[in-house]
């Protein structure tokens, strides 16, 4: 596996694995979309900082996108990541946000934080963060919708 910036070639096989996760709902598909859209039309304007994870044919089984928080110094946002569920399980997450936290250390990073939802999908998410060394540092009740919190994770790194 080798992580690698964001080719346009990536885009379709990207929108694949995230609405093949089954986590995320249709809204957040097309902010995904809209993101990886907008990084790949104007690179040199973006925040967003997009990675894919590629198999030895150069396909994406998982992806990363990270950007600082406006208005903050040295602090971060995990926007997206999503894995192949092919390659679930088998280590590309974990590469995956890795190689975030080394290229933010590079850049001064304090903090990262990551932004998630507290219903039954984004259960193995919340797991994935925690044994990541992520920490719950806040919950805002009926965020999204009645009954669906924004849990926020963050790790000093």
């Amino acid at each position: 596996m080798v992580i690698r910036p964001l080719v346009y070639q990536d885009r379709s096989e990207i929108l694949r694995l995230i609405e093949g996760t089954g986590t995320f709902n249709e809204m957040e598909i097309q902010v995904a979309a809209e993101v990886i859209d907008d990084a790949l039309r104007h690179p040199e304007k973006s925040d967003y900082n997009i990675f894919s994870a590629v198999d030895a044919s150069d396909s994406p089984n998982g992806y990363i996108c990270f950007g600082p928080i406006p208005m903050t110094q040295d602090r971060y946002d995990l926007y997206w990541i999503a894995v192949d569920k092919t390659a679930s399980r088998q280590g590309v997450g974990g590469k995956l946000l890795k190689f975030m936290e080394a290229n933010l250390l590079k850049k001064g990073a304090g903090r990262v934080y990551v932004d998630t939802s507290s219903t039954p999908p984004y259960k193995a998410a919340r797991a994935f963060y925690g044994k990541h060394g992520y920490r719950l540092v806040c919950v805002l009740d009926d965020f999204y919708r009645k009954g669906d919190h924004k849990m926020i994770f963050m790790k000093e790194l």
